[in-house]
């Protein structure tokens, strides 16, 4: 099956990490959905950064509220490539929906430091979208895109910030409606 050796989910969660593998153990753990998270969840604290995002990757598809706190924690990550995809799968609700997504008072401090001072730009506009998810609600977000659309070093950054806030394209879309 899928031409591998072993194809038990830890395998194949190791198999995240070969570049000639990577897309075929994704696309199978994907594919076992709520049978492979115990996995994919203890691939978040494997050696190889390639395995750290493929993990985070797939719980963005297959995450429950038993992963979020693991995967918030991935946003602290050392590899920039793995807080990046822990940052769009904490704030992408395309691919779950609402039932598990992660209030304020479990992301937005670390989206607000990362957004501030991550080293890396993509993981900076990664924070923004999860800050901006708040932007409606609480004001340290509002303020944080603000500064960040005015200040950060990458004008990709500032873009996307700018999205987020008051009278930003983003933020009029998502703009709650009255009730009629």
């Amino acid at each position: 099956m899928l031409g591998f050796v072993r194809t038990d989910n830890e395998a194949l969660v190791s198999c995240l990490g070969d570049p000639q593998r990577a897309v075929a153990a994704y696309r199978e753990l994907l594919r076992r959905t709520e049978d492979a998270l115990g996995a994919i969840r203890a691939g978040l604290s494997h050696e190889s950064a390639a395995v750290r995002e493929g993990c985070c990757r797939l719980l963005d598809h297959l995450v429950d509220t038993e992963s979020m706190g693991e995967l918030i924690t991935m946003a602290d990550d050392p590899d920039a490539r793995v807080r990046i995809a822990a940052f769009h799968a904490l704030a992408c609700d395309r691919c779950k929906g609402d039932t598990c997504a992660p209030g304020a008072d479990r992301v937005l401090e670390p989206a607000l430091r990362h957004l501030a001072s991550d080293p890396d730009p993509r993981a900076r506009a990664m924070a923004a979208e999860l800050v901006g998810k708040f932007a409606h609600t609480d004001a340290r977000a509002v303020a944080a895109l603000r500064r960040s659309s005015a200040q950060d070093p990458s004008p990709a950054v500032r873009k996307k910030a700018g999205w987020f806030i008051p009278g930003g394209a983003v933020y009029e879309r998502t703009a709650p409606h009255p009730p009629r």
